[in-house]
């Protein structure tokens, strides 16, 4: 797919002229890792507009709700005109999710509205789904994929309602190529996985504006 390839560019080339000048991340771990796609995404940015401020608030291991309660006021301060959130991977890796779904969303939803209120375009993200993760600890049980599936789909349906910019990784071609696209854990993604969230998150944007 282009979008796989789009980083091959120059620098900034796929964004220049982009009117954003305050970026703001907010999730889990999947934003926190230095160089990953919201780092890669900045680069972009900031090339094509010099002076851009960016602050990444993302740290591992948070729920929604957590993101919600400890990330939004300071994201809200910055008062970006551009916001990615990336989280509730930390809510459905856990057995149950499914019973707690609701709420996950309704917190998602709590970070995505005060920020399009705020005046922020809002870009949200469902990550790679892979079709099993054999070096998950067994207390995490055998439904892993479906309920990382299942927070796509639900993911997937929130962004439609709540109108951001979204991408959809969950499916993307790269999973059912057997492309590697983990890392060392065998959960969080590695350097290939990052760059196809980037390209895809720069295809979306570029044609914005």
């Amino acid at each position: 797919m282009a979008t796989e390839y789009a980083l091959q560019s120059p620098v900034g080339a796929r964004l220049s002229g982009h009117p954003w000048h305050r970026f703001a991340v907010l999730g889990d771990s999947v934003v926190e890792q230095p160089g990953g796609f919201a780092d890669l995404l900045r680069d972009e940015l900031a090339a094509a507009r010099p002076g851009l401020q960016y602050r990444n608030l993302g740290v591992r291991n948070l729920r929604a709700a957590e993101v919600r309660d400890g990330q939004l006021p300071a994201a809200l301060a910055l008062r970006p005109d551009l916001a990615l959130v990336v989280c509730g991977a930390n809510d459905a890796m856990r057995p149950g999710y499914e019973a707690r779904a609701d709420a996950v969303d309704a917190a998602l939803a709590g970070i995505v509205r005060p920020l399009q209120q705020a005046g922020a375009l809002v870009l949200t993200v469902s990550v790679f789904v892979m079709r099993e993760y054999p070096r998950m600890p067994p207390w995490l049980g055998t439904g892993f994929a479906r309920r990382m599936a299942c927070l796509a789909g639900r993911t997937n349906a929130l962004a439609a309602t709540l109108g951001t910019l979204h991408v959809d990784l969950s499916e993307h071609p790269a999973i059912a190529r057997g492309d590697a696209l983990t890392g060392d854990d065998g959960l969080h993604g590695n350097e290939h996985s990052h760059m196809i969230a980037a390209a895809a998150l720069i295809d979306r944007l570029s044609a914005q504006f």
